[in-house]
C-alpha cells in the first residue's frame, strides 16, 4: 500500500470499515459538506477479493447494484457480476468519491471518552465526536462443535477460505450447510467432477426466473426489498434467517438439490455427530427438502397473486415437480472406513464479533441495539448489518438508503453541536 499521512489526533467523524457500506455513508456525508475519515484494515475490496471462491458471482442482477450516485453502468444489467468485477466496482466507487480512506489501518478498540469516542488503531489513537461502524455482521466462522473429532488428515476449510476444487486433495468432500455459500460451493465441486456429500439444513430456496422475469425483478416491483423491518411478518427472526439459495452462475439459474442428487451428489440431513469411523446425520433430509420446496412454491404463489392483482400479461410456467426423493434405505451416515473424506468445507454461517467495542449498546447476544443504525449512545452508529432497515441494508441494493439516513442524522447532530458551542461562547463573552 502507498505511504499515507499519519492519523490526526482527532476527527469529527470516523468511519470504521471501507467496504460498500462505509464508502456509501462517506459519500453521503461528503455530499453534505462533511468529510469523514475512513479506516480500512485491509485494502478496499479485500473481502470480495480474498474471501470468495474463484467462480463466485452475485446472486442478484447487476441492475440492483446502486451505490450512492454510482449505479451499475455496464452492458449486462440482467447479468450477475463475477468476483473480480465486484472488486473493480467497489474500487471504482472508492475512486469516484475520493474519500479520505486510510487502508491498512485496523481498529483494535473503541470506547467512550467525554462527549465522544476514542479509537485505538494499528496506526495510533484518535478521538472522534461521532463514529460509524461499517464492518458488517459476519466476522467469525461457525463450525459444528464436533469438528475437532475429524482426523488430522482431513482438510477443513471455512467457506471464506475455499477457492476452487483443485485446492483440495483428491477424494470425497463433505460440504456442511445448504445456505447460499454451501449450495454454490457444493455445486462448484460437483460440476468439476468431485464426489460431493452435502449436509442439508433448513435453508429455503428460490426460483431464479418465473413467468418471464427474474424473481428479483418481481419482488422488487412488489415492494419486498423496500419493506422496513418493522413491517416484516417476523421482525424478531428475519435478521438471523438463512438466505434463499440460488445462483447467478451461467447467466443465473435455480439450484435444485434434488436434481443434483439424481445425478450423483450425495445428500444428507443435518450433521448430527462425528465418531472415529463415521459421520452421522439426522433423519431430516426429506423434511428439509420439502420445506425448501414449500418456500419456493410460496414465492411463486405470491408472484401469481401480484400478477393477477395488477392485471399483468405474463406467460404461465408449469408447476414444479420434484424429480428425486431420498431413499428410505439411507442409514444417515458416511462410513469413513469405506469412504475416507479428503476435505470438509464448513458453510455453517458466521457470528458477529463486536468485542472490540467497549460501549454499552449491545443486547445479551452481542447484537447492537439500534434504530436504523442509530444506537442509544449519542454519536455511535452502525451500517451494513443484515436487515438494518430493509432486505437490502447489507447489500448493494439498499445500503445507499441507510447511508442517506445516517448522513442526515449526523449532519443534524453536528449542526446542534455547533449551535451549542456558539451559545456557550456567547455566554462566556457576556459573562466576561
Amino acid at each position: 500500500m502507498p505511504a499515507q499521512a499519519p492519523l490526526p489526533s482527532s476527527h469529527p467523524v470516523v468511519v470504521v470499515g471501507g467496504g460498500q457500506a462505509g464508502l456509501s455513508v462517506a459519500a453521503c456525508l461528503q455530499r453534505r459538506g462533511i468529510r469523514p475519515l475512513v479506516l480500512e484494515r485491509h485494502r478496499i475490496g479485500h473481502a470480495w477479493e480474498h474471501q470468495r471462491w474463484d467462480s463466485f458471482c452475485l446472486v442478484t442482477p447487476n441492475w440492483q447494484c446502486r451505490l450512492p450516485d454510482f449505479p451499475y453502468d455496464g452492458d449486462d444489467p440482467e447479468g450477475f457480476m463475477l468476483r473480480e468485477h465486484v472488486v473493480a466496482y467497489v474500487r471504482r466507487f472508492a475512486a469516484a468519491i475520493a474519500a479520505d480512506v486510510r487502508e491498512g489501518v485496523g481498529v483494535e478498540w473503541l470506547g467512550g471518552r467525554g462527549g465522544g469516542y476514542r479509537l485505538r488503531t494499528t496506526a495510533g489513537e484518535i478521538e472522534a465526536e461521532q463514529v460509524i461502524v461499517a464492518t458488517g455482521g459476519y466476522h467469525r466462522p461457525k463450525r459444528h462443535r464436533q469438528a475437532e473429532r475429524l482426523a488430522s488428515t482431513v482438510l477443513q476449510l471455512d467457506a471464506r477460505d475455499y477457492r476452487n476444487p483443485d485446492q483440495l486433495p483428491a477424494g470425497s468432500v463433505l460440504v456442511v450447510g445448504s445456505g447460499q455459500s454451501g449450495c454454490q460451493i457444493a455445486e462448484d465441486l460437483f460440476l468439476a467432477g468431485r464426489r460431493v456429500h452435502l449436509s442439508v439444513g433448513s435453508a429455503p430456496r428460490s426460483p431464479r426466473r418465473y413467468r418471464g422475469k427474474d424473481v428479483v425483478d418481481w419482488l422488487d416491483r412488489m415492494g419486498y426489498y423496500a419493506m422496513p423491518i418493522d413491517q416484516h411478518p417476523e421482525p424478531r427472526l428475519v435478521r438471523s434467517k438463512t438466505n434463499h439459495y440460488l445462483t447467478g452462475r451461467d447467466g443465473g439459474r435455480e439450484i435444485d438439490l434434488r436434481r443434483h442428487a439424481r445425478h450423483g451428489m450425495v445428500l444428507h440431513g443435518r450433521l448430527r455427530g462425528i465418531s472415529h469411523d463415521a459421520v452421522h446425520f439426522a433423519d431430516d433430509l426429506a423434511a428439509n427438502l420439502d420445506q425448501a420446496d414449500a418456500v419456493y412454491g410460496r414465492i411463486r404463489a405470491s408472484i401469481d397473486a401480484y400478477i393477477e392483482r395488477e392485471g399483468i400479461d405474463a406467460p404461465e410456467d408449469p408447476p414444479y415437480q420434484p424429480c428425486w426423493h431420498p431413499p428410505a434405505s439411507d442409514d444417515g451416515s458416511v462410513d469413513l472406513r469405506a469412504e475416507p473424506l479428503a476435505a470438509v468445507i464448513w458453510c455453517t454461517g458466521y457470528a458477529a464479533d463486536f468485542r472490540w467495542i467497549d460501549v454499552p449498546v449491545f443486547d445479551g447476544a452481542g447484537y447492537p441495539a439500534h434504530d436504523r443504525g442509530v444506537t442509544p449512545s449519542p454519536g455511535l452508529y452502525f451500517i451494513g448489518l443484515p436487515w438494518l432497515q430493509t432486505w437490502g441494508s447489507a447489500r448493494f441494493s439498499g445500503v445507499a438508503d441507510d447511508a442517506e439516513h445516517l448522513a442526515e442524522t449526523i449532519r443534524l447532530r453536528l449542526q446542534l453541536t455547533d449551535a451549542r458551542h456558539e451559545r456557550l461562547e456567547c455566554t462566556a463573552l457576556l459573562g466576561s
